[in-house]
């Protein structure tokens, strides 16, 4: 992350844009004690929403609108709705700030925000989420690849709304056995499927692209879990990976999510680092 020291008397200040599954998460390790790290302020599209949870805090945080964020806090960990994500990162990296972002897809539509964190000295981290394997892709990556290839199969309910099946009249709600509902590119289906398939953006993100990374979505009413295999070659190595992730609260994100994010903000001012 960028601009990351700190002093013992004084603590980065984390901001939370999103209550969901993945902030609820982050904000409780972030209460329970992280060391250099402290919870500043929450963002929800509906406060009173959570207020007995915000409430039951050791230390709660302060709750403010988005656009304040940015004023209270060093490090803002996104996890709304992939229409916020601008109003949501800019503020901070525009200030030399780190914005971790959740809803990659949406990188992809607002890449000048890429160029905007290096002409201020701020950084957009990608947490490795409910995904494998990023480490190996973006070693490989320092060489050549010659091809990315992901299959994601998800339960009904965890493809349910998605765009892409809105605009394509695809119903999945009665199907009996696994159908194929999309083979394209990962730049395709962050815009058809902007809240189920980050993980296949940040694949891209971390090793040849949005264009040149292809995806199969299969939806299968045989599922309980979010399933993810991908296959590299490259002039380095030849590697696949597969997880099978257990869906937290919302279907469309999976358990690991959060913890993912957990571990990232733990390895800022860990004495041990395992991990590119």
């Amino acid at each position: 992350m960028a601009n990351l020291s700190r002093t013992s008397e004084h603590k980065l200040r984390v901001a939370i844009a999103g209550l969901g599954p993945i902030g609820k998460g982050a904000a409780e390790a972030l209460d329970a004690g992280m060391d250099g790290l402290v919870l500043a302020a929450v963002s929800a599209q509906n406060p009173a929403k959570h207020h007995n949870w915000l409430a039951g805090l050791k230390t709660p945080p302060a709750v403010l609108p988005i656009e304040q964020l940015s004023g209270v806090a060093d490090i803002v960990i996104e996890c709304a709705p992939a229409k916020l994500v601008r109003s949501i990162v800019a503020p901070f990296v525009s200030q030399a700030k780190t914005a971790i972002v959740l809803s990659a897809g949406a990188l992809l539509e607002n890449d000048d925000l890429i160029e905007l964190a290096k002409q201020n000295g701020g950084q957009i981290v990608v947490p490795t989420g409910a995904l494998i394997g990023l480490d190996a892709v973006t070693a490989a990556a320092v060489g050549e690849i010659h091809s990315v290839r992901m299959v994601t199969r998800k339960p009904v309910r965890g493809l349910a709304g998605a765009p892409y099946l809105v605009e394509n009249n695809i119903d999945i709600e009665s199907i009996k056995e696994p159908l194929k509902i999309f083979d394209g590119t990962a730049r395709e289906a962050a815009k058809g499927f902007p809240a189920n398939l980050n993980v296949a953006v940040a694949l891209s993100l971390a090793g040849i692209g949005p264009d040149r990374t292809r995806l199969e979505v299969w939806a299968d009413p045989a599922l309980t879990r979010n399933v993810h295999r991908v296959e590299v070659e490259s002039d380095s190595a030849r590697f696949s990976m597969s997880i099978e992730n257990i869906p937290s609260e919302n279907p469309k994100t999976g358990r690991i999510t959060a913890l993912s994010v957990i571990a990232l903000l733990r390895k800022q001012f860990a004495p041990l680092r395992v991990g590119t």
